[in-house]
């Protein structure tokens, strides 16, 4: 019987310990003495509500209580599944990578999708030697056509940083000196440009842009070039080769080359003055090519067009993400076929003798 009466009074105990515990933690919570979570969700919701200058966005309006967020209202044609936009050229490749041509895109979709996002695009050009004649007209028309709207760093890799001119930009976009070696020959300097680009992109890009653009200074740009573009990783058909077929292609044809593609093999012939994609792709791009140009340089081998033939090497086994037409990369010299609605980056005209010639100046 008092072993009963012991396990019933410890019984009791035990359940008004619980009960009176539960009240005094009631009350202490009630008066956010201990386990301050609801100031800590009123101070997350507080905090939302206030403008992140990384994440600056379009948007209109955000309840977080109901989960109810109001985007700008999106104006435009509906798309057709029977009706494709373009029925003259190709716009899907077989890995399912767009092909982008004037009349396959809506830019003010993608506008509002990477405006949410705040993207910084790098832009890279190398103007070594006399190459620097170029830079203010690639500027100045850049500054017309390329990434409107968008934060953009211009990264100039040049021997020549005081021969750089002095421009007035937009807001949110730098010209950013670079220097780098003078090299005697200009294809060494096309064949470095991938260790430094890749460099660069290891040290420096990855803190400071989110997409890099990677193209020839010696063009000016004439059309839209925007979003619309970016990508994981892009390239660009060459427009001497955009309609050939791949055993005409100037791709690296010696076997002892680490560029040597097989006949058999290729999608497109690409051009290696228009290349991108995120940072992180953009470095394994150009680390690739650069071990592979370093190690046909050891055994005395030059492929026969120089970075370009790494880059359409590199592409057959990673394929882009995005294929850029023509129209980002052409030369007035080549006419105008009813393909092209539009010629967005062309060619400056030039003497190639007297800029490529190895003096001092």
């Amino acid at each position: 019987m008092a072993r009963e009466w012991g396990l019933k009074l410890n019984t009791g105990c035990w359940a008004a310990g619980v009960f009176i515990t539960l009240f005094c933690l009631s009350v202490l919570w009630n008066r956010h003495w201990i386990f301050p979570i609801k100031n800590i969700y009123t101070t997350i919701q507080e905090s939302n509500n206030i403008e992140n200058p990384k994440e600056t966005s379009r948007l209109d309006s955000i309840s977080l209580h109901n989960e109810v967020i109001k985007l700008p209202r999106m104006i435009y044609t509906q798309p057709s599944v029977l009706s494709p936009p373009r029925n003259d050229i190709l716009v899907m490749t077989p890995w399912f990578a767009p092909i982008v041509w004037e009349g396959t895109f809506n830019i003010d979709i993608l506008n509002e999708n990477f405006r949410q996002r705040n993207v910084t695009i790098g832009l890279t050009a190398f103007a070594v030697k006399k190459y620097t004649v170029f830079v203010e007209t690639f500027i100045k028309t850049a500054e017309e056509h390329f990434m409107i709207g968008y934060k953009v760093n211009y990264y100039i890799f040049t021997d020549r940083p005081e021969a750089l001119p002095t421009l007035s930009l937009k807001e949110g976009r730098k010209l950013i000196p670079v220097r780098v070696e003078k090299y005697e020959r200009w294809q060494e300097v096309s064949m470095r440009r991938m260790e430094m680009i890749n460099k660069m992109s290891e040290t420096r890009f990855d803190s400071e842009v989110d997409y890099l653009v990677c193209i020839d200074i010696d063009m000016r740009f004439a059309d839209h070039i925007g979003v619309e573009i970016l990508t994981e990783q892009f390239g660009t058909l060459h427009p001497g080769f955009y309609g050939g077929k791949r055993e005409r292609f100037t791709y690296e044809r010696r076997n002892q080359s680490q560029a040597y593609i097989p006949s058999d093999e290729g999608d497109f012939y690409y051009a290696g003055g228009f290349f991108g994609g995120t940072v992180l792709q953009v470095s394994r791009l150009t680390k690739a090519c650069h071990e592979a140009m370093m190690e046909d340089k050891k055994n005395g081998i030059e492929a026969v067009w120089h970075d370009e033939s790494y880059l359409n090497k590199y592409f057959v086994y990673h394929k882009p993400t995005k294929i850029l037409s023509p129209e980002y990369l052409w030369d007035n010299g080549m006419g105008s076929p009813p393909i092209l609605k539009k010629k967005r980056f062309l060619a400056v005209p030039k003497n190639h003798a007297a800029i490529r010639s190895n003096d001092k100046k």
